[in-house]
């Protein structure tokens, strides 16, 4: 449904990833979401760009450092953790939110998002998790996973408390994979209008568009 600008303070998305194949569709929905986010400003940094180009990386710790919504996936190289995680660490308790989805454990352990924080101990997160992993001996496992990966955001959708965190969590996993323009930009809405202080409960983000596989 259409959503009224809302006119205040400009908000900083950041996106931190292993390459930039996304990098188009999420310019173009950043250009879209601007008419509804005056002042909004979002960043994408590849991580593949940083072992030749010192400024790219000085560039992404800038952006961390002043993010108010930070979202880091695929990162599981080893040079890729160890040139972004001290300035992810240092930005975690001061943003809005930081989903980091798809990486390394200690990528992973960052995500601080409203109720949900991943470096504690959180019983059921910690269940959910090991689900969404499937069975390594299944062979269709990528397909079960996916399909729990939809199926978690519709179980939890009427649960209070963390499970709701945790669902936008899931549904940013999930705009993330099915990277177009569209998926992206509502994954920018959910995120904003749920985390950042200054826009809480002005957006709604429509559920993520499933493309087939072939």
């Amino acid at each position: 449904k259409p959503t009224m600008a809302v006119e205040r303070a400009p908000i900083r998305v950041v996106v931190v990833t292993m390459d930039s194949h996304l990098g188009g569709a999420l310019a173009r929905a950043a250009s879209t979401l601007k008419r509804q986010l005056p002042g909004l400003r979002v960043s994408m940094h590849a991580a593949d760009e940083w072992s030749g180009d010192p400024a790219a990386l000085s560039a992404c710790h800038d952006d961390i450092a002043h993010a108010d919504i930070v979202v880091a996936t695929m990162l599981f190289l080893d040079e890729h953790i160890r040139a972004v995680l001290p300035a992810l660490a240092a930005r975690r308790e001061h943003c809005d939110a930081m989903l980091c989805c798809l990486s390394a454990a200690e990528v992973v352990r960052l995500t601080r998002a409203g109720r949900l924080d991943m470096n504690s101990e959180a019983t059921g997160l910690a269940a959910w998790l090991k689900r969404l992993r499937g069975k390594a001996k299944t062979g269709s496992n990528g397909r079960g996973q996916m399909a729990m990966l939809r199926q978690l955001p519709r179980l939890l959708r009427f649960v209070p408390g963390t499970a709701q965190d945790l669902r936008s969590y899931f549904l940013t996993m999930q705009y993330w994979l099915a990277g177009s323009e569209a998926n992206l930009a509502n994954m920018i809405r959910l995120l904003v209008g749920r985390y950042a202080k200054r826009f809480a409960g002005t957006l709604r983000a429509a559920p993520p568009i499933a493309y087939p596989e072939v």
